[in-house]
């Protein structure tokens, strides 16, 4: 996992606090789906609504594809979150745009690929948060399944937990990130947000998150 410019994560992690499209409620937590506690709840469609917002976030995605990636052929998007950030940016690089959803449709064409990634093609993927990795990773079974090359992954926010990272390794994936857990918990004391016995739960927490509170 890598940070595509310091200066903006800790920018981006300061506003995705202050419009509450990350909350961190260390002593009354979440339950997530998976039916893990949890302390922080993230939620980039919020990004949706400031226009000023998610133009950076573009434009710093956008930047970084045409250093590391600018003959890339099709920039691809995660349903549905990762949709309108990828829109943005293929517009921005004039760029063919895709994206894949969970599963095929049940009707029509059928069709799992929307906007279409030829076999031999180069794509980027786009997506709006990480967390073990489980979701981007079958987008990208899907993308080579039909013969796509996937150049790398970005994400707006990532937990960083080791089961992401070690699944991004094995499959020798570049994973770019535009903020991440760590940097956001570190903002996240100095504006005030949480103290320091906050911080200790949140760290715990991203140490064992399927276990967090330990009993």
């Amino acid at each position: 996992m890598n940070i595509i410019n310091s200066s903006f994560a800790e920018e981006l992690a300061l506003e995705l606090l202050k419009i509450d499209a990350v909350v961190l409620r260390p002593n009354e937590p979440f339950v997530w789906a998976s039916g893990w506690n949890s302390p922080i709840y993230c939620d980039n469609r919020l990004t949706l609504t400031y226009p000023e917002l998610r133009k950076k976030i573009a434009n710093s995605i956008a930047s970084h594809i045409i250093e590391t990636h600018p003959e890339v052929d099709v920039i691809t998007g995660t349903a549905t979150a990762g949709i309108p950030h990828t829109a943005w940016v293929s517009d921005i690089l004039d760029k063919p745009m895709a994206y894949v959803r969970s599963k095929a449709k049940s009707y029509g064409m059928g069709n799992q690929i929307e906007g279409g990634v030829k076999k031999g093609q180069s794509t980027v993927i786009i997506e709006d948060l990480v967390s073990t990795g489980g979701s981007v990773m079958s987008v990208v079974d899907v993308l080579e399944f039909v013969g796509a090359n996937v150049d790398e992954v970005i994400s707006i926010f990532t937990y960083g937990f080791d089961v992401s990272n070690n699944a991004f390794k094995e499959r020798e994936l570049p994973f770019y990130t535009l903020t991440n857990f760590d940097i956001l918990i570190n903002v996240a004391q100095k504006h005030g947000f949480v103290d320091a016995d906050e911080v200790q739960l949140l760290n715990s927490w991203r140490k064992d998150p399927d276990t967090w509170p330990k009993k």
